[in-house]
């Protein structure tokens, strides 16, 4: 059953992913030879500097994690940790947020960090990564707030403005939310004493273990080196978009403001696809061409030439630590 909600949820969110890159192509199919040409015609140099970049932003994340891990008494070793992070890249491509699972999962394995700490440990990681994109949203605010206005009028208030204007012409549906509202609170209630014991059994346990996985950050040795890790990580993100600008002429007069409102947004792309597939290039091409009036070649070329390099990074290092792992760790006794 678990295997089936798996492939559903995955079909869909492929689906996403397949219907974003055929409205991008449909969109831009009377250009289609200048953007070959645009492609063929890149600066790869800047491409190959985003990707260093980038792959220092996965190894800073791995060695970030042990940070986290020593309070609670487990670490990993370096070459494991990047390994994981860079194999659980390659699974969010196929379900999102299935990354997390396979780290902690190739954690317990290869280094005997428990499964529940280890998942504690990247929900924390999870929350800083989340207050730090709440960062760069003020950042984005206040040096693009006319731009930032703009966008969120156009693609998230109309929009929720529109839905509710449709809603309120159907009391049908209205009726129907309520009811299913009730409904839940009320099977809640009903069933609050059962979920009490499920809590206490075994997955009490294992709960347990998220909790004191998710407290490891109030008992590192080294906050100030975690947090400016952490800072480093995004800035990786940021400055991996950024040099990927002077890749094409189209792009080259972008700033660092306009890099602040692609990786705000570009990032909501991640969500809506596996690693963004389909959904990051048309998010991010359409604030280009709409918001910053850039050319609808190089609207399209940008976000797909930094999409699939990043694709072909994760690919070829998720793969080869695959292969790694076994082989560096043979020496152990592996957990089954």
């Amino acid at each position: 059953m678990k295997n089936i909600k798996s492939i559903i949820q995955f079909v869909v969110l492929l689906s996403v992913g397949i219907l974003f890159i055929y409205l991008s192509l449909k969109q831009v199919a009377p250009y289609k030879a200048q953007i070959i040409d645009a492609f063929k015609n890149a600066n790869y140099f800047w491409v190959l500097i985003t990707l260093i970049i980038s792959f220092l932003s996965h190894f800073l994340r791995a060695y970030r994690w042990n940070f986290l891990l020593a309070p609670l008494g487990y670490k990993t070793n370096l070459f494991n940790a990047t390994a994981y992070v860079l194999v659980g890249y390659f699974a969010n491509y196929g379900i999102p947020r299935m990354g997390e699972i396979t780290r902690c999962t190739l954690a317990t394995k290869y280094d005997k960090v428990p499964f529940d700490i280890a998942f504690g440990t990247v929900i924390t990681e999870r929350i800083i990564d989340f207050i730090l994109f709440l960062f760069i949203f003020i950042l984005t605010l206040a040096f693009q707030f006319k731009e930032l206005i703009g966008l969120v009028n156009e693609y998230i208030l109309f929009k929720i403005s529109l839905s509710f204007s449709t809603l309120s012409k159907s009391p049908l549906k209205i009726i129907f939310i309520v009811v299913g509202f009730l409904g839940i609170m009320a099977l809640f209630f009903i069933l609050r004493k059962k979920t009490t014991q499920f809590l206490k059994g075994k997955f009490g346990g294992f709960f347990k273990g998220i909790i004191q996985g998710i407290s490891s950050v109030r008992k590192m040795e080294k906050p100030i080196q975690f947090i400016v890790l952490s800072i480093m990580i995004w800035a990786c993100y940021f400055y991996s978009l950024y040099f990927c600008f002077f890749a094409l002429q189209g792009t080259y007069q972008l700033g660092q403001k306009e890099c602040l409102t692609l990786l705000l947004f570009g990032t909501f792309g991640v969500i809506f696809s596996p690693g963004g597939l389909g959904a990051y290039p048309f998010i991010v091409g359409g604030i280009l061409l709409n918001s910053f009036h850039i050319d609808q070649v190089s609207s399209f070329a940008l976000p797909w030439l930094s999409w699939s390099s990043q694709f072909i990074l994760i690919l070829f290092f998720g793969v080869l630590s695959l292969f790694l792992l076994p082989i560096y760790n043979r020496k152990k006794n592996v957990v089954s």
